[in-house]
């Protein structure tokens, strides 16, 4: 029981972040949303402020830049970081449910964006090295779909009839089609598109409506 209550007060001081778009979120109103008294919140994490920094750089986030900073290929990256992103849910299972079971219609998650965006840095390397196939973005929400699919399907089953090499195949088939296996040379004008689109994100002559034109066009091509 202590590890939900741990899990729902991390929620409600990330939600009632996420709703306070950058104001102040006071002890009583996470309490509140939790279901705890504020004596429960200092066992837990010592201090409001203790609780906002969890949140702020909770696990999630810090489990996948931990398990792939030392990772030089970037597509050896992608695949270390899928494998952190299933573990952290198997060893978290209440956070993360929680966490992917207050999705809103058309609102990015605020507490996923961090760990989001490392996978599209990862993404843009990928494709400035030649072997994307699509635009970073649209990759980067495959995989996230499929690796937050698979680790919900992974935490409903028993722990004795968990079956992590389906997670490795899923993970291969989402991968390899978005990625090729090596730099495309000749042949492919959607992947060498994709890497010129990543291109422009460094130093350009191009000015701002150059560049988004350019953009479009090479977002035509990469289809």
């Amino acid at each position: 029981m202590a590890s939900s209550t741990r899990d729902r007060l991390l929620l409600a001081a990330g939600q009632l972040l996420h709703e306070a778009q950058g104001g102040t979120v006071s002890t009583r109103a996470i309490c509140d949303r939790a279901g705890v008294q504020a004596p429960t919140l200092y066992h837990h994490f010592g201090s409001k402020q203790g609780l906002l920094d969890a949140v702020v750089n909770y696990g999630f986030t810090q489990y996948v830049a931990e398990h792939t900073a030392d990772v030089a290929d970037p597509v050896d990256a992608l695949r270390a970081g899928w494998d952190s992103h299933v573990r952290y849910g198997l060893e978290h299972p209440g956070f993360y449910v929680l966490l992917y079971g207050q999705i809103e219609p058309a609102v990015p998650c605020t507490l996923t964006a961090r760990a989001e965006a490392m996978l599209l840095d990862r993404l843009v390397e990928v494709a400035r090295s030649g072997r994307l196939l699509v635009l970073p973005a649209d990759a980067a929400r495959e995989i996230v779909a499929a690796n937050v699919g698979v680790t919900l399907s992974l935490i409903a089953r028993p722990d004795d009839d968990r079956d992590l090499t389906m997670s490795a195949r899923v993970r291969e088939a989402v991968i390899g089609s978005v990625v090729a296996d090596e730099a495309v040379r000749d042949g492919s004008v959607g992947a060498l598109a994709v890497a010129l689109s990543a291109a422009l994100a460094e130093d350009s002559p191009l000015s701002a409506a150059e560049t988004a034109l350019m953009r479009e066009w090479l977002a035509r091509l990469s289809g």
